[in-house]
């Protein structure tokens, strides 16, 4: 198995005016291992996220099942986890500037350059060509939206794992008897100076100051399992906290420099696509995307989730070749932390070897 670290220029298909890269890493099986019909998967993270959500071990219980790309390289894929430009708080790209087409176009650039680098044999030294048979795109909560998105723009995929978001309506689980979350909804791709006021600014104002901390009681609950050590949860809240705070200093015009500089594990992000970010949790975001969709769909979420009726998910999907569903137990939103997080991916796995299974046999009748 090896793991290949590359950078890929996106300047043209940003389309920004300026320079744009987004970094890769690549998890290769050993060449012997590779099989006759190759899978590519590409993982999109979380916007809190970063790469190293799939490429590296995280704590939790079961840190010892290793990375979700070291799995799924073990078992003969190729799999490449995508940064978003910025995302390790470096260059000039200023976050109200990355909403959907721009991170969907420059996803899909970066998966053209691997598909090409693998195929002439060029990704790695001493690496064969290799042209993947198939080609399945993952991504998580906004990953998951975006992946929608760029799915059903580009056509990038012969199916998609939705993980950890709901189609339909994202939004906070509650524990049992616990007050009711409200959060605020903005439009698609609307810029900062779009965004003074919510859409659903009248049900915030009824919801009162309550709401906020109702948001973190859900977010401490619905992240993670009862399992995962208190020292973990703590962490990775006070990160999304620290997110949640770069975001309001950006609105309020202020310097935003902390985060990027502060040292933190390799699969946090330091910087966010905000103007992209901030719609995730509004209702139908990406509904249109979704039922255009004709490949084979994984939903799949933990038992505490985004996802408030996942039974639901499936009427999301009505163009799809196959809807798949899956409900990991003992998982909470933070799927990679959890005990159950290698049931997840034999699942993820499974659905790889069906979409190249309805590939071909597509291609016989």
């Amino acid at each position: 198995m090896r793991q290949v670290e590359i950078t890929i220029d996106v300047s043209d298909a940003a389309g920004l005016g300026r320079s744009a890269a987004v970094r890769a890493t690549v998890v290769l099986p050993d060449a012997a291992a590779l099989p006759e019909s190759p899978v590519l998967c590409l993982a999109l993270p979380s916007s809190s996220y970063a790469r190293g959500y799939y490429t590296c071990a995280l704590p939790g219980p079961a840190r010892d099942a290793g990375a979700q790309a070291a799995f799924h390289a073990a078992r003969g894929w190729i799999f490449a986890a995508l940064d978003w430009p910025g995302c390790d708080g470096t260059g000039d790209i200023d976050p109200e500037d990355l909403g959907y087409a721009v991170l969907a176009a420059v996803a899909h650039a970066a998966q053209c350059e691997i598909l090409l680098r693998l195929a002439n044999g060029v990704l790695a030294p001493g690496y064969p060509p290799v042209s993947p048979a198939c080609v399945i795109g993952i991504g998580q909560a906004l990953g998951a939206a975006l992946l929608i998105y760029q799915q059903a723009r580009h056509r990038s995929f012969d199916g998609i794992g939705v993980l950890g978001f709901s189609a339909i309506h994202a939004h906070p689980a509650t524990p049992p008897g616990g007050r009711p979350v409200t959060v605020a909804w903005y439009p698609r791709d609307a810029r900062l100076e779009e965004c003074r006021e919510p859409l659903n600014a009248a049900l915030l104002a009824q919801a009162g100051d309550a709401a906020a901390q109702a948001a973190w009681e859900a977010l401490a609950w619905g992240f993670h399992h009862d399992d995962v050590p208190l020292d973990v949860v703590e962490q990775d809240l006070a990160h999304y906290e620290g997110i949640a705070r770069y975001g309001q200093s950006r609105d309020q015009g202020q310097d935003q420099t902390e985060l990027a500089d502060a040292p933190s594990p390799p699969w946090y992000a330091r910087r966010t696509p905000q103007r992209a970010a901030r719609s995730t949790l509004t209702p139908g975001i990406v509904a249109s995307e979704a039922a255009a969709i004709t490949v084979p769909v994984l939903t799949a979420m933990g038992e505490r989730d985004l996802v408030p009726d996942p039974r639901a998910e499936p009427r999301a999907y009505p163009s799809a070749t196959s809807i798949d569903l899956f409900v990991c137990p003992r998982m909470g939103h933070v799927h990679n932390m959890a005990r159950t997080r290698a049931l997840l991916w034999e699942r993820i796995h499974m659905f790889g070897a069906l979409c190249t299974a309805i590939k071909y046999m597509g291609r016989s009748t």
